[in-house]
């Protein structure tokens, strides 16, 4: 027989059904843990119906192929056709015709979600349950992967390449998946270990399709059944060891490598549709809603807005000196990231009330969307429900909604939120750990500011409700529009927030305040932002609301250590506004002698306040050699770490083989080593890929193998097992030499990757149980080779 092919089983054709089943129980095994990658993305009844249902249909599929041995584009085509049979039903549930039967328009959708709903699926707030189309990626990837996989295990010569389907699966599901994984660690060990029994049950397989051949090839040899149970203890002791070094490994990267750490998938590397930083602030468009004609033409019309509530235009958290703008060009910020809002958010964590508004818009437009609370859902009707719905996008850590249409007059949309409880007092707060875009330009006098309302020593909760009482005791409301209005100019870059704290008395709008306020809590060291939006005068009992230009606002929300934001009102009461002090003159006197100037009675100065947190502010850097010497360290130590994991498996082989080795040449009498020696030679020529006949003697186990001195070799070994007289230490190392000599000749002229092959190869590990064969001959005459 060749040495460098192996025979193909028979007794056990590709198609018989115990193998089918082995495969397709192995498959969907593998296929389900694959598909716990993608739980996350749609986290719906609906998604484990198309995971079982599309598994299904890949099975009869592949099965077919194999059974009626269709050519590859057959198989490509049937899986076409499925697809699109099953596809509405499975992927697009709400258009298929009585829940079982496609659709034209579903047809037509799924069509287009194949090559569309890709991006829109890395572009949308997770998880999106059944959300339009874009349950067809996961079908794709399903149905692809369990047919091409169970096609493989069935059809190929190197069947356990049908593992690669469902790793690829269990990949595609983390790229499209989330940034923060929730048990990463439990679901790629969890694949591993179905991978690793698949893979030994496919081995087990195409051994006993060996044993076979070799029993209609030699009838003198039987295999037992004691030996097929120690040959299966010992697939499984091996299978054992693999699984406890990787979760040895898993164990250690998960310590390293905690679950909060952001993956590097899809959605954060996809360029975002909507970016807000391509628009004005909407806090610079403040004053044009109070001037005359503007502040009583009716915006909106809102019903289900309960008394005291307010609707948010957006939350702002990036202030650079000049404007407060929603997100930040320089750094990653939360506020600045918006996404493609599912068919529903689950807003089960935020404690509060669920509202319901019905909205129309009147003089109102615009990208961004008002609304109030934790949005839930969100539905548009009327003629341009379509397009408002395909352009909307949607903040959850802001509570910000836009559409990238603008809205107009006339569109109309429902939401449900929950609006959040706010806490009784404002004392209890602890600052939250959010970080936000660093301040650039800040106004001068902050310290000062809060040198004059703040004690030190307070806890920072009484430290913010001081800072805001003074604010409101302070200030006073000036809009600077009308004819009896103050002059106070618009703006609030940090020369007008200045202006603010040194003017006697302080004058300024809703603007000015909560840009001061969110200012001045950050220094406090609470997380701090700017909400734009409206605050219009509910009537209790009242159905609906107009809202108005004059019913602008601006409010501000800090973070409090349980990552709450919570709704701060910082605008003074509107109150009359008593006269400008006039300036104190500047007396210049000559004195009349010189005398000693007096001691001032200064006043005990207050300390400043702590100054704000800077836990947006990077650490000092390091040397640049010392940073390069770190992170050269930190690279090989994980890639040691990587290959001595990945060697493990290989160093377990090689150590088992060595220690055989030793025992063999160590036995107690010399004839025991002489038949050690014939065995670590046999075995090293079935690592080679050489396929020695069990039970063959050894002359024909000699001429099998071939080369120089092995049919001298054999013969030694035959005389001195079958000599009467029983052979001596000499002998022994005699022979054990020639092991040696035969091992390197077996290894002569072929290719490093060839010796390295043999070097870790499984064969001759299986082969023996004990040191004795696992086709263990009949005791007899014939001079067996074991």
């Amino acid at each position: 027989m060749s040495a460098g092919r192996e025979p193909r089983p028979v007794g056990r054709p590709r198609t018989e059904w115990g193998f089918v089943l082995g495969n397709a129980v192995g498959l969907m095994a593998a296929t389900f843990a694959a598909a716990s990658a993608l739980w996350p993305i749609y986290r719906s009844t609906e998604f484990v119906v198309l995971v079982v249902v599309a598994f299904a249909f890949g099975v009869l599929v592949a099965v077919s192929g194999a059974v009626f041995r269709w050519p590859a584009w057959l198989v490509g085509l049937v899986t076409i056709a499925v697809f699109l049979l099953a596809g509405v039903p499975l992927a697009i549930p709400g258009e298929a015709i009585n829940r079982f039967l496609p659709s034209a328009q579903g047809l037509l959708d799924l069509v287009r979600a194949t090559a569309l709903s890709w991006k829109q699926l890395v572009t949308i707030v997770l998880p999106v349950g059944s959300y339009q189309a874009l349950l067809v990626p996961a079908l794709i990837l399903v149905l692809l992967s369990t047919v091409a996989g169970l096609s493989i295990a069935l059809r190929a010569r190197v069947g356990e390449l049908a593992a690669l389907a469902p790793v690829a699966l269990f990949i595609a599901g983390i790229g499209l998946g989330p940034t923060t994984a929730t048990t990463p660690i439990e679901s790629g060990l969890g694949l591993f270990v179905v991978l690793l029994f698949w893979l030994l049950w496919l081995r087990s397989v195409r051994l006993h399709g060996i044993v076979r051949l070799v029993s209609q090839q030699s009838r003198r040899t039987i295999e037992s059944a004691a030996d097929r149970r120690l040959g299966a203890a010992r697939r499984l002791v091996s299978a054992a060891l693999i699984i406890a070094v990787a979760i040895a490994a898993g164990t250690v990267a998960a310590i390293a490598l905690p679950v909060g750490v952001p993956r590097d998938v899809l959605r954060a590397r996809v360029q975002q549709p909507f970016d807000p930083r391509a628009f004005p602030s909407p806090l610079s468009a403040f004053r044009g809603y109070l001037q005359p004609g503007a502040a009583d033409q009716a915006l909106l019309e809102v019903s289900g807005l309960p008394p005291g509530g307010r609707l948010r235009i957006a939350t702002l958290d990036s202030y650079d000196g000049i404007v407060y703008s929603v997100g930040s060009g320089t750094v990653a910020s939360a506020s600045g990231s918006f996404t493609r809002l599912p068919d529903r958010l689950d807003q089960s964590a935020v404690g509060g009330e669920q509202v319901s508004l019905a909205v129309t818009v009147d003089g109102y437009d615009g990208v961004w969307v008002p609304g109030a609370g934790s949005l839930e859902r969100i539905t548009f009707t009327g003629p341009t429900a379509v397009a408002r719905s395909d352009s909307f996008f949607y903040n959850d850590n802001s509570g910000t909604a836009a559409v990238l249409t603008g809205l107009t007059r006339g569109d109309r949309y429902t939401s449900v939120a929950v609006m959040p409880r706010e806490p009784a007092s404002l004392a209890t707060l602890q600052p939250g750990t959010a970080v936000l875009p660093a301040l650039e330009v800040v106004p001068d006098d902050l310290d000062q500011v809060l040198a004059r309302h703040v004690r030190p020593g307070d806890p920072p909760g009484v430290q913010l409700q001081a800072m805001l009482a003074g604010l409101k005791t302070d200030g006073y409301i000036s809009h600077g529009i009308g004819a009896d209005e103050p002059v106070s100019r618009s703006g609030h870059g940090a020369d007008r927030i200045g202006q603010l704290f040194t003017d006697q008395p302080m004058l300024g709008d809703a603007e000015q305040y909560s840009v001061a306020a969110a200012l001045l809590a950050r220094r406090l060291g609470f997380p701090a932002r700017v909400v734009v939006g409206f605050a219009p005068r509910v009537p209790r009992g009242s159905g609906s609301v107009t809202v108005t230009g004059s019913d602008v606002s601006a409010w501000i929300e800090v973070q409090s250590a349980d990552g709450r934001w919570v709704t701060v009102d910082p605008n003074p009461a509107v109150r009359d506004i008593p006269a400008k002090q006039p300036d104190k003159p500047t007396v210049v006197s000559r004195p009349q002698s010189v005398v000693p100037p007096a001691v001032p009675d200064t006043a005990e100065q207050r300390d400043p306040a702590p100054p704000e947190r800077t836990i947006e502010d990077p650490p000092a850097p390091l040397d640049p050699l010392l940073a390069l010497l770190l992170a050269a360290a930190t690279v090989a130590g994980w890639t040691l770490l990587g290959l001595a994991v990945l060697a493990a498996p290989f160093l377990l082989i090689i150590g088992a083989k060595a220690r055989r080795r030793r025992l063999r040449r160590t036995l107690t009498t010399p004839l025991d080593r002489i038949r050690g020696g014939w065995r670590e030679f046999a075995d090293a020529a079935l690592d080679y890929g050489i396929d020695v006949p069990a039970g063959a003697t050894r002359i024909e186990v000699a001429e099998t193998v071939g080369g120089p001195g092995t049919l001298d070799f054999a013969s030694v070994v035959d005389r001195a097992v079958f000599a009467p007289d029983r052979p001596g230490t000499v002998e022994a190392d005699t022979v054990w030499a020639s092991v040696t000599e035969m091992r390197a000749g077996l290894a002569a002229g072929k290719k490093r990757r060839t010796r390295l092959a043999a070097l870790v190869s499984l064969r001759s590990l299986g082969r023996y149980a004990g040191g004795t064969s696992v086709l263990r001959s009949v005791r007899g005459k014939g001079g067996s080779a074991t």
